[in-house]
């Protein structure tokens, strides 16, 4: 009895045993697999911008708890932080799932532990073999060391086959799976696969050789529907074209007002769909038709015995009328349409506008398209086009269109005479309206210099700046005499200015030294003080309104005025009444003047160009060197009207303009103007005016009388020239401040003077050749210091 009791309670206790092993089993299984999943929410949520350890701003999803433990894992392990959450939730779910299984061996571990190893080495391995190709994969410190010791041992290719060959020793120690059943289980995978694949690729065949036998009966019905209609296509316009002869042979003369309605009206090809063709070249003719008599400008020409000069003196433009065909214009509208569809924009051309250099098509994309890949596609076009050039633009300014500018196969030739003999440019008030060209539609373009109230010109060499400046010279000398405009005229080059040398308009000689030129333009810095003062004194802001007081103060009889006086003085000095002209300095070479006097010419021609507008001062700046070394931010940023020629380069074309276009120019006065206040670029093709017409206005410009000079200007030329000749009487205005520093710290060497004065190397070694020379310092020996003969109470 007691036997058996026993048996009976020992059988209890292994039950109870049982139970309370298997509800323990359970229970870490659920922890196990609650642990994981929320390691997993966080894995999944991680962010590295999250505040760790801190409840505010936290965005993963599972709370403090879940970015902390993402950011320990993902920077400890990187990937294999993964794999560990796999195995743990893998672990939770056998104790939970699997009863009677016995818990993981230690050859499970082994194999978790070999796979998180190999996940957390392979995005380094993968980084360094292949750059790139693993950005924004997690990598943590143990997996970014143990990648860098076996890339030092075994390279990383090495590394890569070492890391397979523990992937899968870890794999077979996790799943306990031998080779060879791998391997089978493996082959029937794909074998499986490539039947499937076998199965879609035949019924693919079967069906693309259905449609094919379907397509090709098609297509052949299709051609042979097209011949036909092109065919009769042809016939019917060859019968157009036999009744229009018919009928212009039978009609016995034509009206010329229904012929200038005609010639002024689009024309649109009887073709559906074509696009409308704009001649712009009918109301030209008709305005030279009606003003056939040369235009004077003695009418807006100011009292007194000087006579402008008269526009017959230029060439009179060709009479013939430039005539365009219809029928090509409208193949290259086809051939834009193909080309750029080959490129998938689509659309169309819905006009066409001819022009004397130029043609422009305006071509309308179909929805959806982008304008920057139309752009990107001038030199294609160019290429379908058998075109010198082609320009685009992205959009037409006011238009849903895209302007796709071609170069013409034969251009016209753009005469001064048509533009200084047109009616805008007669009926202009403007002393300073200069001619710039013909516009892409061969309309006169002009642009008023007091406006501007600067202008920039630049290109390379031999695209047209020479003759725009004499065109604009020119327009300028046709219609303003002498009393109401100055000339400057700087020609370091000694070549393209010096033919106005006389002309009644100048107020100096044609400067051709550099060192004359800066003290020029110093000049007339000062020269513009003088009209500040003048103008405050009268309580005026402009040029303009300075004259129009001073006319009437003269015809009211007075005289002189006084202008305010300066500190320390009761009263300011007397001036009489004077008239001021404009005065308009033109440069030819600006790069000739920046490599001699860089500095002093630059703060010239920025006080000038910030200040000048209002006193009736104005600058024309040409240069064949746009580089960043010649056009300086200071000038550019002063300078808000610009031409640009011709260039090489777009880097040459962003240096004048700030924008592409200058390479695409054609040359031969084809420009880019950029107008002051906008960015948008309008195309204008220069006046072309010859020496022999040149020299013929400069011929009858002589004979009005000889030119009055400025003291004020004269003197500081022959400043300047003393400079250059390096005359010992003409001292640095900074050698005595030098002097005093030399004695002072007992310093005497040029860099030191150069950095405490902030002069140039030159005038600094300048300064101290004189010290020299006087005896304040000593000769150079070798690399010693200079001694210095004075102290600081002798200087």
């Amino acid at each position: 009895m007691a036997r058996a009791a026993a048996g009976r309670r020992r059988s209890k206790e292994t039950r109870s045993a049982k139970v309370t092993s298997r509800v323990v089993r359970e229970c870490v299984g659920v922890a196990l697999v609650g642990l994981a999943l929320l390691l997993a929410l966080g894995l999944w949520t991680f962010s590295p911008d999250d505040a760790l350890f801190e409840a505010g701003n936290v965005e993963n999803r599972a709370g403090v708890f879940g970015a902390t433990t993402a950011a320990v894992l993902f920077g400890t392990l990187g990937l294999g932080a993964v794999v560990f959450v796999v195995a743990l939730g893998y672990v939770g779910l056998r104790l939970l799932l699997a009863r009677g299984v016995p818990p993981p061996t230690s050859r499970f571990w082994v194999g978790a532990v070999l796979l998180i190893l190999a996940a957390a080495t392979l995005p380094p391995l993968v980084a360094e073999a292949f750059p790139g190709r693993a950005a924004g994969v997690p990598v943590g410190w143990l997996g970014r060391s143990l990648a860098s010791a076996e890339g030092r041992f075994v390279g990383a290719w090495g590394a890569l086959l070492l890391n397979a060959v523990i992937v899968s020793i870890g794999a077979l120690s996790w799943t306990g799976v031998s080779t060879g059943a791998g391997l089978g289980a493996i082959g029937v995978a794909l074998g499986w696969v490539g039947g499937a694949l076998a199965a879609v690729a035949i019924w693919l065949f079967e069906s693309v050789s259905a449609l094919a036998g379907r397509a090709q009966r098609a297509t052949r019905q299709l051609g042979m529907g097209l011949a036909r209609g092109f065919a009769r296509l042809g016939v019917w316009r060859e019968q157009r074209r036999r009744r229009a002869r018919v009928a212009e042979a039978e009609r016995p003369e034509s009206d010329p007002a229904s012929a200038s309605v005609e010639a002024a009206s689009p024309k649109r090809p009887a073709a559906t769909g074509s696009p409308m063709i704009v001649d712009h070249a009918a109301d030209r003719a008709r305005e030279r038709t009606e003003h056939q008599e040369a235009f004077s400008f003695e009418d807006t020409a100011s009292s007194g015995p000087y006579r402008l000069p008269d526009v017959t003196l230029f060439q009179k433009p060709t009479s013939q009328k430039r005539s365009y065909d219809r029928d090509s214009l409208i193949m290259n509208s086809r051939i834009l349409e193909k080309k750029l569809a080959d490129f998938s924009v689509g659309g169309r051309v819905i006009t066409v506008h001819p022009g004397p250099v130029i043609t422009m098509y305006e071509f309308e994309p179909a929805s959806g398209v982008k304008v920057n890949r139309i752009v990107s596609l001038s030199d294609d076009l160019a290429l379908a086009l058998r075109a010198l050039s082609v320009r685009i633009i992205a959009p037409l300014p006011g238009k849903s269109v895209v302007g796709i500018e071609v170069a013409n196969q034969e251009r016209e030739t753009v005469c001064i005479r048509d533009l200084v003999d047109s009616e805008a440019f007669r009926e202009d008030g403007t002393r300073l309206n200069i001619a710039l060209g013909k516009d892409i539609f061969g309309n006169p373009t002009f642009a008023d210099l007091t406006r501007m109230p600067h202008l920039l010109v630049a290109g390379a060499t031999g695209t047209g700046k020479s003759v725009f400046l004499n065109s604009l010279l020119c327009s300028i000398l046709c219609r303003t005499p002498p009393n109401d405009l100055k000339l400057l005229l700087i020609d370091p080059k000694l070549l393209e200015l010096s033919i106005y040398e006389g002309i009644p308009h100048l107020i100096a000689d044609v400067v051709t030294n550099p060192k004359q030129a800066a003290a020029a333009l110093n000049g007339i810095v000062h020269k513009m003080e003088e009209r500040y003062q003048m103008m405050a004194a009268l309580g005026v802001r402009s040029i303009d309104q300075y004259n129009g007081r001073v006319a009437k103060e003269l015809d009211a009889g007075k005289k002189t005025f006084r202008l305010r006086p300066k500190p320390g003085e009761e009263e300011g000095e007397e001036v009489p009444f004077r008239h001021f002209p404009y005065i308009v300095v033109v440069i030819d070479e600006l790069a000739d003047l920046m490599v001699v006097s860089a500095r002093e010419v630059e703060e010239s021609l920025q006080r000038l160009a910030q200040m000048a507008r209002a006193a009736g001062i104005h600058l024309v700046l040409a240069t064949q060197r746009p580089s960043v070394d010649v056009l300086t931010g200071v000038i550019k940023a002063n300078f808000p009207a610009r031409i640009s020629f011709q260039v090489s380069s777009r880097t040459d074309s962003r240096t004048i303009l700030d924008q592409n276009g200058g390479e695409q120019l054609l040359g031969m006065g084809d420009m880019l103007f950029l107008p002051p206040g906008t960015s948008k670029l309008q195309r204008v093709h220069g006046a072309f005016v010859t020496e022999e017409e040149v020299a013929e206005l400069v011929s009858q410009l002589r004979q009005q009388g000889a030119p009055h000079f400025d003291d004020a200007l004269i003197r500081a030329q022959e400043e300047g020239e003393a400079r250059e000749s390096g005359s010992n009487e003409d001292v640095d205005e900074m050698y005595d401040r030098a002097v005093a520093i030399v004695a002072e710290t007992r310093n005497a060497s040029i860099s030191y003077i150069q950095r405490r004065l902030k002069v140039g190397y030159n005038r600094a070694a300048r300064m101290v050749e004189h010290m020299e020379n006087e005896g304040v310092v000593g000769p150079q020996e070798g690399t010693k210091p200079r001694e210095v003969y004075v102290s600081a109470i002798d200087a």
